[in-house]
């Protein structure tokens, strides 16, 4: 193992890029504490984050955006959290439903059946998309620009393009921006877009650049969302067992979401930034250093899920890092549940079988992503 100023590990690398999973398994196992140029320190396995997440004083989110409430810490954090976390209700989610379910089966009904489907861009993206321009309150047309920028930022991650990524924050505030002078020439009234326009922090109203610093981690985080269905949709092609059980007990298919997301995490990392020198598995990482928290090594740690390759649809998912732990676990938790859920319930109820119509390996997206890039299905 080097020193802190060397590479342990290049996660550019064909090799770590060709498979992601078992690129982290080997490291969690080998380095659990690395170094790299693009990632700085790499936690692997579930303790070591789980340290990290549980210490929010040393460790701390930091955003060169200006991000609501997900680039804040400590009473800033919880105060705006608080504000925002009734969007997410439970009656709020049981409202959203019923449009959920529309859409999925308008995306299901628009397929050519029986016939061939790609499981990502006919079925994924537009349920999870058009569903939150729903509850947000815009036009569903705007789904298909959002996914654009999703693509688009998720490229410039990866290259470290800090031109496109200026470019792209500029077309993410041009899409929200739109949306608020929408709702303001049409006084559109009681959808969400509307609530955040009227929400009042200290006696201030918000501004629009308070509402584009609010949205981004939702509408980004719809990506993961679309990912997660994409990973669902192969798994269950794939796995002629598991799609029969869950087509004969629909009342597993949260389970097996849950289960399915940790043994193939669609999201690699998340960063946090240390206020103070800190130790962690024998490795010592200076004040201001960034660490990043490798998701998909964490949920398939032996030490914390026995067998972890196996799929367990009674496994207990008190230890599953789909969402985070801690205080900065995922404020959009219940709408993305919600999706998952009525969009598997929905593919299954309108199908008698699912099976993959390429016997070539699929196309895998790479940091930072991890889902599929299509998921070629045959369906009848």
């Amino acid at each position: 193992m080097s020193d802190n100023t060397s590479q342990d590990w290049n996660p550019k690398d064909p090799a770590v890029l060709a498979d992601q999973r078992h690129a982290y398994d080997d490291l969690r196992e080998r380095c659990p504490v690395a170094h790299s140029n693009a990632m700085h320190w790499s936690l692997f396995r579930h303790a070591d984050v789980m340290a990290v997440l549980n210490d929010p004083d040393t460790f701390i989110n930091a955003s060169r955006h200006h991000a609501i409430p997900n680039g804040m810490n400590g009473v800033e954090h919880a105060k705006h959290r608080e504000i925002l976390a009734h969007h997410f209700s439970a009656s709020k989610m049981a409202v959203i439903e019923p449009t959920c379910r529309e859409i999925a089966t308008n995306a299901m009904q628009a397929l050519d059946l029986p016939g061939t489907a790609d499981g990502v861009v006919d079925i994924a993206e537009p349920i999870a998309l058009r569903t939150m321009c729903a509850f947000l309150g815009w036009p569903q047309t705007t789904w298909e620009r959002v996914r654009d920028w999703i693509y688009g930022n998720r490229a410039a991650t990866f290259h470290g393009d800090r031109e496109a990524a200026r470019t792209l924050a500029e077309e993410y505030a041009a899409i929200v921006t739109e949306a608020i002078k929408e709702h303001r020439r049409q006084d559109i009234r009681g959808d969400v877009t509307d609530q955040l326009m009227m929400t009042e922090v200290n006696g201030h109203r918000w501004s629009d650049e308070d509402i584009i610093a609010t949205l981004r981690n939702w509408i980004a985080g719809h990506g993961t969302v679309a990912a997660v269905i994409g990973i669902v949709i192969a798994h269950l092609a794939e796995n002629q067992n598991l799609q029969r059980r869950l087509r004969e007990q629909p009342q597993l298919i949260p389970a097996a979401i849950n289960e399915l997301s940790r043994v193939d995490s669609p999201l690699v990392a998340n960063t946090r930034t240390t206020t103070r020198e800190a130790t962690i598995n024998g490795r010592t990482i200076p004040e201001g250093e960034r660490i990043s928290l490798m998701w998909i090594a964490a949920n398939r740690d032996p030490r914390t899920f026995d067998a972890p390759d196996e799929i367990r649809l009674d496994r207990d998912q008190q230890d599953n890092l789909l969402y985070g732990a801690g205080i900065h676990y995922c404020l959009g938790a219940p709408l993305a549940q919600l999706e998952l859920r009525v969009t598997v319930e929905t593919l299954l109820a309108h199908t008698a079988e699912i099976s993959l119509a390429s016997h070539k390996p699929l196309e895998r997206e790479t940091y930072p992503g991890n889902g599929f890039v299509s998921v070629p299905v045959r369906i009848c």
